[in-house]
């Protein structure tokens, strides 16, 4: 039988499959049982037991001890220096018992009152009351055997001090199981903030797919909507069906970019290679991708944003440099992919006023999740002076 406020043995039902929470669990109905059961025995077999003399002498030890035994109930957050005292009380008390009876098992109150001390107390003060413990009951058996008996005497006293040891084994593990419980929900919290950290990164992400599929096209659709309403007025047919067919287009443009951006988030998207392929097709240049070094798969978020930055930096080139020559190269070294997105010079008339100006920073956004980087800015040499350039550069 346990001294202590147990907690279930490892290995039990409650420590295994049912985690940190239901270890710290103990049956607190078979704590009252075996608490009362002691009691009842005491009551049942010490003598004498009176209202008068020794018999009350008895009696009132009796009360004594079972509060004190009863007071292993109590929650531990009860100041130390109280819960001493009350168990300093109770070893005392017990062997007085033992002085003043004639009979019974008194002694169980010593061994349980030793055995919670060791539970409950921190060491020192736990080992003190044991020390007291044997040296009381030691020395009340010893004048009721003699000296004759000594080595009896005092095995039987420092029996009644070796509970502590249970008890202190017992605070070891509920504090072990306390530290488990501490990790445990460490480790929880831990988990809760990452998976809001990639909720919040998967938000960014659909922001920036958001953005990129519809911010620039909606605003030139608005734009050009509002052109034609204006136009109404002047009577300039011309012009009003040419801002029209301009709205169209953006939807047009829109709806693609948004499959686009479909296909790119499905996991049975295209290879990359194959996908860029068809996404500069789509855009209306053939036979401008250039791709260097040896073609490899790619991790499928990697190849999701690659996407969409080859997309971004053709949406830009087509609405800021119509008519300009565009060249894509894609490469794969040893530890890194690049992706170069370079038009020439507009022939036509750019489209002014459409873009939200979140195009670029959502690029370097996409790069940065990746480890890479990217640069952007005019082209002031070469054959495509005048024009624009974009270069991401990926690990991996």
């Amino acid at each position: 039988m346990s001294f202590s406020d147990s907690l279930p043995a490892p290995g039990s039902a409650s420590s295994s499959e049912s985690g940190p929470r239901a270890v710290l669990r103990h049956d607190a109905r078979l704590q009252w049982a075996v608490t009362l059961l002691i009691i009842a025995i005491a009551v049942s077999t010490v003598r004498p037991v009176g209202v008068s003399g020794r018999g009350l002498a008895v009696v009132a030890l009796l009360v004594v001890n079972s509060v004190a035994l009863l007071g292993r109930h109590l929650p531990l957050d009860v100041p130390r220096r109280v819960a001493l005292v009350w168990l300093t009380a109770g070893v005392v008390a017990a062997a007085a018992l033992l002085e003043v009876s004639n009979s019974g098992s008194g002694y169980l109150f010593a061994y349980f009152l030793v055995g919670h001390a060791g539970y409950r107390l921190p060491l020192r003060p736990a080992l003190a009351v044991a020390a007291l413990s044997s040296l009381l009951c030691g020395a009340v058996f010893y004048f009721y055997v003699g000296p004759d008996h000594q080595v009896l005497t005092w095995t039987f006293g420092l029996s009644t001090g070796v509970p502590v040891v249970a008890g202190i084994l017992g605070r070891g593990r509920q504090q072990a199981v306390e530290a488990r419980l501490q990790a445990a929900e460490s480790a929880e919290r831990a988990a809760r903030a990452e998976a809001r950290t990639v909720v919040l990164t998967e938000r960014g992400r659909i922001a920036r797919d958001v953005h990129d599929v519809l911010a620039h096209s909606l605003a030139g659709i608005n734009m050009h909507l509002e052109l034609a309403d204006a136009l109404m007025d002047t009577g300039d047919l011309e012009k009003v069906r040419a801002a029209h067919n301009k709205a169209q287009s953006l939807v047009r443009e829109s709806l693609k970019q948004a499959q686009w951006t479909v296909h790119a988030l499905r996991e049975d998207s295209l290879p990359l290679l194959e996908s860029l392929t068809a996404m500069i097709e789509s855009s209306g240049h053939r036979e401008v991708l250039t791709v260097t070094g040896t073609v490899r798969e790619l991790p499928a978020q990697v190849t999701q944003n690659v996407l969409r930055i080859a997309q971004e930096a053709l949406t830009n080139a087509g609405r800021h440099a119509p008519g300009a020559e565009v060249a894509v190269e894609l490469t794969f070294d040893a530890d890194s992919t690049s992706l170069a997105v370079r038009n020439g010079p507009a022939t036509g008339e750019a489209t002014a006023g459409v873009g939200s100006g979140m195009g670029l920073i959502g690029m370097r956004e996409r790069v940065a999740l990746l480890g890479g980087t990217l640069t952007a800015g005019p082209l002031t040499e070469g054959p495509d002076r005048g024009g624009w350039q974009v270069e991401a550069v990926i690990r991996g």
